[in-house]
């Protein structure tokens, strides 16, 4: 093979026995070798330096050998053995001892296939190392199988090649290539070549003609006759399809499958044995390898650097020995040290060991991850993992590690840690819960995720997935508001996107829910649709809400801000005129709503000019923004100032600007000053941190508070910051008690828990922090408009570079709800980070550490606050919203109705039966990953609208006639129509050429709600995801799945489709679905639930029932037989003897 390949090396892998197979290895730059007796021997790189040499098997010879990435799998008579490369056993798995196995191949990264002279192959899955599967075949004798992006191929003793369905290895097609058997075959592309033996008079020859086959038109071309006995045959496609065909007394010849051999192309291996026994081509297709009778390997490349693999790993090595012998020792030297003799091991303790008093384990402290690792690293769960950016050598670390600085700070500093944060100590800083949440998509969506983990009480969390759905932790915050509550519940109106009724919607479920977390699509869809919203900023792109580029603290204030307003617009009492400012959150309005009497505070505005002119402008606000006192700059000293200050300030504002003054008849210098004439039931407060500034004024008056709180009660701060935390517990009061369980507490008492506020009669305010139990409060009650206010929610911002950070909030859950959720009656404060919720001490939520922890909303609350207003909750939805009612669509007919709506006198009752079907269209494509093993990782399911709703009367003389049948029209851009799976085609959801029945969402939202809160029992196939997407919390007696009670515990389940046709004989869902088809088919097979489990006297009798459909499903592989095909089951034996028990 001069010019192509030539002799590099020859090695005895095993003196005197034959070689039984070679192969290349896959991952790193070895070829593995195994021989007639069971032994394996590896050499490293084309120099062939032998790497390791083990045992596999004491008496068989090893057949094939397949590489991993961990290890490799070498395959004997009736026994399959995964080992390590350097000879560890990692499995071992016995066949029966009558299978003779010759061939494995691996089909996926943990599945493989083992094949024989039996007449079945197994599937065997490396992880559980269990057979999986046992495929029969017709032909036995697999002792070749190759794999292609189409087929599995086969072949046969008897000379056959079969192809086989990837998936359900069933026969697609068969070549019969040899009369006598067959020797070797490959895979290339769309060609398949084969050698054999042909049968003759005298018995079997070789035959010299190889079998070439087009896998397009599955047919085969002309062989191709070449001038050697062939035995073995590979393709090796680099410029061309070569084929290199071996003959076994060492010829070789190139030629191409589609031309003429050229005998000038032979050229010749010189064996040291008389027979060739094996042969393989490197991945690289750069080096050959021969296996003789003698036990030599040979090999053969294009180039003495050869590579056996493209992208090789680097292979591990054993470290060498460093000491080559001992030192000698003189006996006759009386200063020897003893240490220098070995001694035994012994239990015993020695003279030598120091006392345990003395000793105390010190164990070395990891060293701090590269920074490159922590910038590559990407996390799969917990558990995180990078490229090794060769920055050191293997198993070596500098013993020294860097030093902890020694001014130590108790409140600012991190302690070193494993994962290094000595680097980038913000990655790490935010505790556990604070972090952002995600939700892991799995095969089953979210069937498998255990929300229980991350929530533990009867409350409902929010699922964040949903775009926009930063404002979380402000409708929880808004739902635990018992006024607030009670109102948006009770709540109803025409308007078609109502943020007030959304959110009543979104509290019902929240109310209904028992720790499920619920999702808050509708609301957020009708977010999206205010012009408002969008002209505030509040409507962020996916990208920058995945990437974290929008300022989440400043968003939700303004959020907050634009919820308020916009609530009070919706649930006014009189019509009126209204002039909304988003931006000031001030308005006048005609008519008052509840939301403006808990929320609005009454001020009075007087802008008084230079000339004297005095302009006074009454209004309303429903929250304050924080303004800070402004530090001089040649001031160096820091004022400590009282929350109830800073708050005073805020409220009672001051400031110099310039207005227009009609006096003066020009823009003049004017002071404007706020005086409030009545003060809020529910008193919000956005913190506006947005800087460094505000961030250092917190940190610093949070300071002082603590070192007022531990003088207050009597102690000292050390003096030395090197003080322990544990030792500041310590610190004791007056009266004999601890300062303070936690150090936490003192640490941020600056935000009051209570504040108390009280209106002079000259138009003043007086604000003063409170304390329950203080004797000596500034204020009193008794003298008129006083008002304690107590703290019941802070919205925070976690700030985290890895996440984008996110909003979470701390809410005082007080004795009404608990009572009603919960059954027992005390108050709380919990944390809410989506679906995340936990209780937590009260010093948490007013503990703000400002490298990642930023107040942003506060909500005070009037004592007594819900003894004011009336809690009571009346369902505004009535029967009516089941009439008849017009549709939005311009063309559609009445001649065109698929339903005919209720009368007065079929109204739905209690316990009644309705079949419902949902369809739905594809707003956003699913994002998902490909992860470095090869599997899919979804990271953001698609998001789905409802498109059709579909419920059918479920008893009664109209049974099975549907009664709804609506089009939701949508604004929102529908990325994929689904028509296939939904039946819904472009045009359909369109109100200006639909001919269905086209209505909103929300007016098809209440028809649903009726009937769940009428308490009717709904029958479909699948309703769990049906009412997710729609949004909908339905109590699960309310819910008769049929996909559940066809179902057998850990087996798949089951579509409509099979069990219509194996049950019902019917044939659904040809083209396309219908709904109005698949609701009445789950009606139907509802019916015939009953009437086999009535039949059955013994539960056993239904468990046979779902036996022979798993098993007539298997058959099938699950697919319904076409119109000609098999006819249904229900006219079977075996069916009818079921029913008959």
């Amino acid at each position: 093979m001069e010019g192509v390949y030539s002799e590099l090396h020859s090695v005895v892998a095993e003196v005197g026995v034959p070689v039984s197979v070679s192969h290349f290895d896959l991952h790193e730059e070895m070829l593995w070798v195994g021989s007639h007796g069971g032994h394996a021997t590896s050499f490293f790189g084309p120099a062939l330096e032998r790497y390791s040499s083990f045992q596999v098997n004491g008496s068989d010879d090893i057949r094939q050998i397949q590489s991993l990435e961990n290890g490799v799998l070498f395959l004997t008579k009736n026994n399959l053995k995964y080992m390590a490369r350097g000879g560890l056993i990692i499995f071992d798995y016995l066949l029966d001892e009558s299978e003779d196995m010759h061939s494995l191949l691996l089909t996926e990264s943990s599945t493989l296939l083992v094949g024989g002279l039996q007449n079945h192959v197994l599937e065997i899955d490396l992880n559980t190392v269990q057979e999986t599967q046992k495929y029969t075949v017709e032909v036995p004798g697999i002792t070749i199988m190759r794999q292609s992006s189409r087929f599995f191929f086969c072949g046969h003793t008897s000379g056959k090649v079969s192809l086989r369905d990837l998936r359900t290895f069933k026969v697609e097609h068969e070549f019969d290539a040899f009369s006598g058997s067959l020797s070797d075959f490959d895979v290339h592309g769309n060609l398949l070549a084969a050698c054999g033996f042909s049968s003759r008079l005298s018995g079997l020859a070789c035959d010299r003609f190889l079998k070439v086959y087009d896998l397009r038109m599955m047919r085969a071309i002309t062989p191709l006759q070449v001038h050697v006995d062939p035995a073995f045959l590979r393709f090796i496609p680099t410029y061309t399809s070569r084929l290199a065909i071996i003959s076994q007394t060492g010829q070789c010849q190139f030629c191409e499958p589609t031309g003429l051999a050229n005998p000038a192309d032979i050229f010749h291996v010189n064996p040291v044995g008389p027979l060739l026994m094996t042969f393989d081509v490197s991945a690289s297709k750069q080096a050959l390898a021969f296996g003789d009778s003698e036990g030599c390997v040979h090999l053969w490349a294009d180039s003495p650097e050869a590579s056996f693999n493209p992208y090789s790993r680097e292979t591990e090595f054993a470290l060498p020995c460093l000491v080559d012998s001992l030192p000698p020792l003189d006996w006759n030297q009386d200063l020897l040290p003893l240490s220098l003799i070995p001694v035994p091991l012994t239990t015993d303790t020695l003279l030598s060991d120091w006392p345990a008093a003395n000793s105390a384990p010190a164990p070395r402290r990891a060293p701090p991850v590269d920074a490159e690792i922590l910038r590559t690293m990407k996390k799969v769960g917990f558990i995180g993992y990078a490229p090794n950016p060769r920055t050191r050598l293997r198993n070596q670390i500098p013993y020294r590690l860097k030093e902890l600085d020694s001014e130590f700070d108790n409140f600012s500093q991190v302690p070193e840690s494993p994962i290094g944060r000595e680097e980038e100590p913000h990655l790490y800083m935010v505790s556990k819960k604070y972090r952002k949440v995600t939700i892991k998509y799995s095969k089953l969506g979210l069937e498998d995720f255990d929300f229980k983990h991350y929530n533990k009480t009867l409350f409902a969390g929010l699922e964040p997935h949903i775009p926009n759905a930063y404002c979380n932790c402000m409708i929880q915050v808004l739902y635990f508001l018992e006024p607030v509550r009670c109102l948006i519940q009770n709540h109803l109106c025409q308007k078609e996107f109502c943020l007030g009724c959304e959110l009543g919607f979104l509290f019902h479920m929240l109310d209904l829910s028992r720790g499920d977390p619920c999702q808050g699509s509708n609301f957020l869809r009708a977010f999206r649709t205010i012009p408002e919203a969008s002209a505030l900023g509040l409507i962020l792109a996916d990208s920058d809400e995945v990437s974290g580029k929008g300022n989440l603290a400043r968003l939700i204030q303004r959020w907050n801000r634009f919820i308020l307003t916009q609530l009070h617009q919706d649930m006014q009492e009189q019509e009126g005129p209204q002039a909304y400012r988003g931006a000031g959150g001030s308005f006048c309005s005609s008519g008052d709503s509840v939301i403006g009497q808990l929320f609005s505070c009454e001020v009075e505005n007087c802008s008084l000019c230079r000339c004297g002119k005095e302009t006074v402008r009454v209004s309303s606000t429903l929250l304050f923004t924080l303004s800070y006192p402004e530090s001089h700059s040649n001031d160096k000293t820091v004022k400590n100032y009282d929350f109830a200050q800073v708050l005073k300030r805020s409220i009672c504002l001051e400031q110099n600007t310039q207005a227009w003054c009609e006096n003066c008849e020009k823009y003049q210098p004017t002071v404007q000053t706020r005086n409030i004439r009545r003060l809020p039931d529910v008193l919000v407060i956005n913190c506006e941190v947005n800087s460094s500034k505000e961030a250092d004024f917190w940190k610093l008056q949070a300071e002082f508070a603590f070192k007022m709180a531990v003088k207050k009660a009597g102690g000292e701060i050390p003096k030395s910051r090197e003080s322990a935390l544990a030792d500041w517990k310590d610190l004791g009061s007056p009266k004999g008690r601890p300062l303070c369980t936690s150090i936490e507490e003192l640490k941020n008492v600056w935000l009051p828990y209570s504040i108390q506020m009280k209106l002079t009669k000259n138009k003043g305010l007086d604000v003063s922090n409170w304390t329950d139990g203080d004797e000596q409060s500034p204020l009193r009650e008794e003298e008129g408009n006083v008002y304690v206010y107590d703290l019941m929610a802070t919205v925070v911002h976690i700030l985290d570079s890895r996440t984008g950070g996110s909003l979470v909030g701390h809410i005082k859950v007080g004795e009404t709800y608990h009572q009603r959720k919960e059954g027992v009656t005390h108050q709380q404060w919990y944390l809410f980070n989506d679906f995340l919720i936990e209780p937590v001490d009260k010093c948490e939520a007013v503990q703000f550490d400002m490298s990642w922890k930023v107040p942003a909303i506060l909500y005070y609350v009037k004592r007594n606050l819900n003894n004011k207003y009336n809690l009571s909750i009346k369902n505004p939805i009535e029967a009516s919203v089941l009439l008849a009612e017009a549709s939005l669509a311009r063309k559609q007919r009445k001649t065109h109705a698929t339903f005919i709506p209720l009368m007065l006198s079929e109204m739905p009752q209690a316990g009644d039966l309705v079949g419902l079907d949902a369809e739905f269209v594809t707003l956003n494509e699913e994002e998902a990953e490909l992860r470095s093993d090869g599997t899919k990782s979804t990271i953001k399911p698609s998001q789905m609208s409802v498109a059709r709703i579909t419920c059918v009367r479920g008893q009664g003389p109209n049974e099975g006639i549907p009664f709804i049948d609506d089009y939701i029209s949508t604004q929102e851009q529908v990325v994929d129509y689904l028509t296939q799976y939904s039946g819904i085609k472009p045009g359909d959801l369109d109100a200006k050429i639909s001919s269905k029945h086209l209505t909103t969402l929300k007016s098809t939202y209440l028809k649903l709600r009726f009937l769940i809160d009428i308490g009717v029992k709904f029958v479909g196939h699948g309703l769990q995801k049906d009412f997710r997407v729609i949004n909908l919390m339905v109590p699960k007696d309310q819910v008769i799945d049929t996909v559940y009670l066809f179902h057998m515990p850990r087996k798949r389940m089951i579509s409509l489709r099979f069990l219509a046709w194996y049950f019902l004989d019917l044939k659904i869902q040809g083209e396309t679905h219908d709904s109005i088809e698949d609701a009445r088919t789950a009606l139907q097979l509802y019916r015939k639930y009953l009437e086999l489990s009535k039949n059955g006297s013994e539960p056993e009798s239904f468990h046979k029932v779902l036996k022979g459909l798993y098993e007539k499903g298997r058959k099938m592989d699950w697919k319904v037989p076409e119109p000609d095909g098999q006819a249904s089951p229900k006219n079977s034996a075996v069916f009818s003897t079921v029913l008959a028990l």
